[in-house]
This record gives structure tokens, C-alpha cells and sequence, in this order.
């Protein structure tokens, strides 16, 4: 079975596409006058009668118009809005043909193919490699030409600080809840799959990526007779293990769950690479210190610009973590843990939108004590340059009629992110009216007493969750409708 790099993203990707436009000149977006008979969109959200609060602002780029204003100074997570700041302070910090380096490292001296010495696994914090990726390092290490490696197999994951988790408030075996460190693979999530054979459930856990799908042993899985929780996680030394609850599987399925141990995890991987070409390496071991020795392959990722619209079309997470805690860690010379990186950013997004309030706990927007509001959003969209930087790399999002069928305008257009949490939706983003004008928007939403009952649920989908996300999802959809096709 095979499994494209894409299927393997996390995150919800935005329903709504259609053409860009060109760059318009940005001019300062100090509020002027409201016009007083612009209140469709209030008269639409009273309608909608949903529980919680709606921040939303719209402003014109070129005149500095406020078109729309409704609790727009209330701060409300960004959920994956972040992201978008998140793109915008890696690419300033880091420019946008930044790329990670994976590289394999010699120490100690090599003669007729043979190295008295360590061989190391060195993780440069790309957030995105994958096991594709793994295979090719080790064709590049047989092609050295080594065929023995004496002494032992290293990891080493400290170009980032590590992070057992984003979010601690997170169940332990989402996926989009990964461990972090500076040497990742397959987005640190491991393939878990099952299988009923006779009355019995046979089970793998692999790397699975386009091509290749080693089997690993650095995650364990046993099945167990309860109805619930669902899984339990237990961290066994340098083995993460697992325990499903046989009443929740089915015939056969599969989902992608975290890795606690990403560099021994990928380690294992090239170790198994290495070992298809007749190279056998000891299990690998984490190593502290910094490696130094002879640079024998490398893999360099993608530029960072085609790195951060991924992540914004797929909303990865791990992605987001990484950029920001690379890119602070370019400005202050220094690594810094995930909390002292969110605030850098929330006071770097400060001085670039010259006078705004964010508070950031992460870079992907997945802790709900982030907060923003829709006015500083749009604030920040209209900053000089940040425009030309961010718009071309952020999502189209599509219109739909009232049969679900999709607006075909080419002379509109919209370009946003998209965020969801349990009783929070956001949008935020870049708009082209029908009549030609250049907007940006922000419209948050949020219902955090319903999001604390649901968190104490203890499911990944809380009750009322799905239908009060879709029914903010829907007001969002009207809205746009009303400025791009409506606005004169």
C-alpha cells in the first residue's frame, strides 16, 4: 500500500478556492468613518443566534476604510490562524530560500570502506522530512563507498529544544500533537494499522511514506479488553507503548499516531535503510554532544517559502513549531523553549504592525490560551510589504452557492487561513471584490465555557462540537459572499 506525502499531512484543510490577483499598494489602515447602512453582516450574525462570541473586521487597503466592525478589539484564540504569523515571522527572520540540513557525520578515520569510528545521525530541525527522504541519505551513504562501521550509531536532535508535546491539554494519542526536537520524521507520527484475521487482530506499526514502509520497533502496540479510554500511552524508556481498546477497533483500519522518541525513531529507519545495503549498524543511541567529525551525505529540505505555504495549505503543526523556534532562535542567537518563542513572536508581530497586542503560547495555534484580535489581525495583513509576502502562499478559498456548488468568478478572489478547535473557528486573510477592491478580513470565533465543558468530555469530537464549528463555518461563508460579491 502505498501513501503519498500529502495523505500524510495534519491538519483540516479549508473548504472554500478560486483565482488569485495581482498585488495591490498598501496604504495605512488607520479606521476611518464606518458608513451607517453597511449593517447586512450584523443583521446576518444576530441571525445565526450561536452561542459565544464573534469578532470580525473588515478593512479597504487602499483607503484605510473600515467596512465592517463587530467586537472587533475582543481577543479570542487564533486557533491555525497562527500559522499565518507564524509564515510571516520565519520568513522575515530566516528569508525565504532558508533551507534544513539532515546530515550524516563520520568520526573517526575510514580505510577500505571501513569507519573506526562513530557514525552519527544528525537532525538539523527540518520539520518535514520523511522516510522517502531517509532512503535517499542512505543511498548517499552507500555510495561513499562504506561498507563497515566499527563503532556506534548516534542521533543527535539538539538544533531545537525538545518538546515532549505542543499542548499539553492535548488526549496523548492525536497525531497532530507531536513531539518536537531537531531531528524529525513522517511529522514524528507512526502508521499504527489493524486487521481481524480469525477472530484475532493482527496489528503493524511502520514509517510509512510514498515509497517505503519499514517496520519499526521504537512504538509498540498490545489490544485490550475495555470500552474505554481508547488508547492509553506509556513512555517504556526509549520505546513508546501503546494499548488500544479491542471494543474500538473495527474490521480493519488505520490512523497515525505520535512518536515520543523521534530520533531513535528515525535512527531506526536509516539503520534499516543502511542494512538493505548490506551495511549493518548497531542500534542507534541519543548523543548530547555536539557532533563534529566528517561530513559524509545530506539531505537539504525545500526552501523555507515552499515550506511555509505547505504548512498553511495543510496546516501542519509541527511545521509551525519549528519554523518559530527556528526563526527566534536566528534573532536572539540562542535556542528558546516553546513559551519564551511564542512571546518573542507575539513582540516581533508587535513592532510589525506598529502597535498591537498579540499573546501567543505556540506557533501553530493549537494551545487555546493564544489570543488576538480580529482588529490587531488585520492590522498586521496590512502592515506595509506583509502582503506581497503572505497573500501569494495562503489558501484560496472557495465560495459556495446555496446548493454547494462552487462560485466560478474570476473576478473575485480570497486568500486565507482557516483555524478550528472545539467551539473556536477563525478566518483571516485577503479578499478581491467583484468591484475591484483589495480587503482584509478577520473573523473569529469562539465559545470557551463550552470549549472547557467539551475539554472535560475527554473526546477528541465533544458533544455540540461538530455542529457549532459548522454552523460558524457557514456565517463565515455568508459573510464572504456579502463582501466580495455584494460590496460595492
Amino acid at each position: 500500500m502505498q501513501l503519498s506525502r500529502r495523505a500524510m499531512l495534519a491538519g483540516a484543510v479549508s473548504t472554500l478556492a478560486t483565482t488569485g490577483f495581482a498585488d495591490a499598494p498598501l496604504t495605512s489602515i488607520r479606521p476611518l468613518a464606518r458608513t451607517p447602512a453597511k449593517d447586512a453582516i450584523r443583521k446576518m450574525v444576530a441571525g445565526r443566534g450561536f452561542s459565544g462570541d464573534l469578532g470580525l473586521k473588515v478593512v479597504d487597503l487602499q483607503s484605510g476604510e473600515v467596512l465592517e466592525d463587530i467586537s472587533s478589539q475582543t481577543p479570542q484564540p487564533p486557533a491555525s490562524v497562527t500559522k499565518a504569523v507564524t509564515a510571516l515571522y520565519a520568513l522575515e527572520t530566516l528569508g525565504v530560500g532558508y533551507q534544513y540540513k539532515t546530515r550524516l557525520i563520520a568520526q573517526g578515520d575510514i580505510e577500505d570502506g571501513i569507519l573506526d569510528g562513530n557514525l552519527i545521525l544528525v537532525g538539523g530541525g527540518d520539520p518535514n522530512l520523511v522516510t522517502d527522504q531517509i532512503a535517499e541519505l542512505a543511498q548517499s551513504f552507500k555510495d561513499t563507498g562504506l561498507r563497515e562501521v566499527r563503532g556506534d550509531f548516534l542521533v543527535w536532535d539538539n538544533a531545537l529544544t525538545n518538546l515532549d508535546e505542543i499542548d499539553a491539554g492535548q488526549l496523548d494519542h492525536l497525531g497532530y500533537n507531536p513531539t518536537i526536537t531537531g531531528l524529525n520524521l513522517n511529522y514524528n507520527r507512526v502508521h499504527f494499522e489493524w486487521k481481524l484475521e480469525d477472530e484475532d487482530y493482527v496489528t503493524a506499526l511502520d514509517a510509512r511514506s510514498e515509497n517505503y514502509r519499514p517496520a519499526v520497533t521504537t512504538a509498540r502496540m498490545n489490544i485490550v479488553d475495555r470500552t474505554t479510554p481508547v488508547f492509553t500511552y506509556r513512555d517504556a524508556g526509549d520505546v513508546d507503548q501503546w494499548t488500544v481498546a479491542r471494543r474500538a477497533l473495527n474490521k480493519e483500519g488505520s490512523r497515525w499516531l505520535p512518536v515520543r522518541h523521534p530520533a531513535l525513531y528515525a535512527g531506526e529507519v536509516f539503520a534499516t535503510f543502511a542494512r538493505s545495503h548490506g551495511i549493518v549498524l548497531k542500534a542507534p543511541k541519543e548523543t548530547m554532544d555536539m557532533p563534529e567529525g566528517t561530513v559524509l551525505a545530506s539531505y537539504e529540505s525545500a526552501p523555507l517559502r515552499e515550506m511555509m505555504r505547505g504548512m498553511l495549505r495543510y496546516s501542519t503543526n509541527i511545521t509551525a513549531e519549528a519554523a518559530g523556534l527556528t526563526a527566534t532562535a536566528a534573532r536572539v542567537g540562542q535556542q528558546r523553549g516553546l513559551r519564551t518563542s511564542a512571546l518573542g513572536m507575539a513582540r516581533w508581530a508587535d513592532a510589525r504592525a506598529q502597535g498591537i497586542a498579540p499573546f501567543f503560547v505556540d506557533h501553530s495555534g493549537l494551545g487555546d490560551q493564544s489570543r488576538i484580535s480580529a482588529s490587531d489581525m488585520v492590522r498586521l495583513l496590512g502592515a506595509t510589504d506583509v502582503m506581497p509576502t503572505l497573500k501569494p502562499i495562503l489558501r484560496d478559498v472557495r465560495l459556495v452557492d446555496d446548493n454547494q456548488r462552487v462560485i466560478e468568478d474570476p473576478a473575485i478572489s480570497i486568500k486565507a487561513k482557516t483555524g478550528t478547535l472545539n467551539f473556536v473557528a477563525t478566518l483571516a486573510g485577503y479578499a478581491r471584490t467583484k468591484s475591484g477592491r483589495d480587503l482584509a478580513f478577520a473573523i473569529f470565533a469562539s465559545d470557551l465555557a463550552a470549549r472547557e465543558v467539551g475539554k472535560a468530555h475527554g473526546a477528541e469530537s465533544p458533544p455540540g462540537a461538530r455542529g457549532w464549528n459548522r454552523r460558524v463555518r457557514s456565517l463565515q461563508q455568508d459573510i464572504l459572499k456579502h463582501l466580495v460579491l455584494r460590496l460595492t
